[in-house]
């Protein structure tokens, strides 16, 4: 599907962390550059963020009026904050993009088709599922949507250690085996009344995460259904051994449904796409595929 990027979009809009000292800064300035010569009459429009949540009030602006395609200069979070600000507009014509300036970018190294800025210049787009977090019922319920994954257990404190570590491939996966040690299992219920004490359950829209790791072999984030990754309560090497084969030779082929819901038995941490939140005792988590729901290009 293409068409003239000029017809295709109104405007271009790029989000970004105005920071001098963080990557996006410059990557938005570079690609305002690189479209001014490749596509001189599309206006570009700058919005840089100003705090956590930011970039999701930005998105939800632009996605409510025209055809914009809106560019989230960011890693997997500030990405995430983009992708809910678009869907928070009922029937928009927004079209997104990410171009890796953050700490994890897995969906643009799981997704690439080619070169962003070559992506943008053919105009061709395609649409991707989103994942929906629903947790809880009535007027105390929230949902959030995820592009890439949603992780409860291992995966969010993996990112609280490498957020709170050093960066570098050596040193973060050096406070990733610091996480494992001090992990603590959790325990779901099921609706058919079975329960499961775990140490990591990721339900996973693209094949690879947490930087380095490789989920699945069969993920594709336009396929209607997601994997399920789940590690049962073991001892920290077993735990220390499916990191390995994670960040190696990858943990193989995963079940995949459309669907997967829970309660809670006790507070955990959940992670969408890099975004740390906590999950209550005895609350109802379900986790569903929202099939082409997201407008990409890239």
């Amino acid at each position: 599907m293409s068409s003239s990027p000029s017809g295709r979009f109104e405007r271009i809009v790029l989000i970004y962390n105005p920071d001098a000292v963080k990557f996006p800064f410059y990557l938005a300035e570079q690609l305002r550059e690189d479209l001014a010569l490749r596509l001189p009459a599309v206006p570009v429009q700058l919005r840089h963020t100003k705090s956590a949540g930011h970039a999701r009030e930005l998105a939800r602006a632009a996605a409510g009026e025209g055809r914009p395609l809106i560019v989230s200069i960011s890693g997997d979070g500030g990405f995430n904050e983009v992708v809910n600000g678009v869907m928070d507009v009922p029937e928009t014509q927004a079209v997104c993009a990410v171009m890796a300036g953050g700490n994890a970018n897995d969906h643009r190294r799981s997704t690439r088709r080619q070169a962003l800025i070559e992506a943008i210049v053919d105009g061709e787009v395609r649409q991707i599922d989103l994942l929906r977090l629903r947790v809880g019922d009535g007027p105390q319920a929230w949902s959030r949507y995820a592009h890439s994954y949603v992780g409860f257990g291992l995966t969010p404190l993996m990112a609280i250690g490498i957020e709170g570590g050093q960066k570098g491939v050596i040193k973060e996966l050096i406070s990733v085996a610091r996480t494992v040690a001090g992990l603590r299992p959790f325990e779901i219920a099921r609706a058919d009344g079975a329960r499961a004490r775990l140490d990591s359950l990721v339900l996973a829209n693209i094949p690879e995460m947490a930087k380095y790791g490789r989920v699945s072999e069969s993920g594709d984030p336009a396929d209607g259904r997601f994997e399920v990754v789940m590690l049962p309560h073991a001892s920290k090497w077993r735990i220390a051994l499916m990191t390995l084969r994670a960040v190696t030779v990858g943990l193989g082929e995963q079940p995949s449904v459309s669907s997967y819901a829970f309660t809670t038995t006790d507070s955990i941490p959940v992670q969408t796409d890099g975004e740390v939140m906590t999950v209550s005792a005895e609350t109802d988590v379900v986790v569903e595929s929202v099939p082409r729901a997201l407008t990409v290009i890239g």
